[in-house]
């Protein structure tokens, strides 16, 4: 894994039934780098996971990432 963005693909690719609908866009601000996950609709709700979980659990470990690399990062999932 050379970035998070590929961090996040491979874990979005690994959770979906459509992994070549997975994309993400890494968008960089001032100070936190946004990640946004798009998937397929069908996907969504295994990507977000029961009561939101699985997307908290994603986000915890991008945090956990960025700081290691002394960078913020956030991860939207969009529809």
């Amino acid at each position: 894994m050379d970035s998070l963005k590929d961090l996040v693909e491979f874990m979005a690719k690994s959770l979906v039934d459509k992994p070549e609908n997975v994309e993400v866009d890494e968008i960089p601000g001032q100070q936190t780098t946004l990640l946004a996950l798009k998937v397929d609709k069908e996907d969504l709700g295994k990507v977000i996971g029961k009561q939101g979980k699985t997307a908290a659990a994603m986000r915890t470990i991008i945090r956990a990432a960025g700081t290691k690399l002394n960078k913020r990062y956030h991860l939207d999932i969009v529809e």
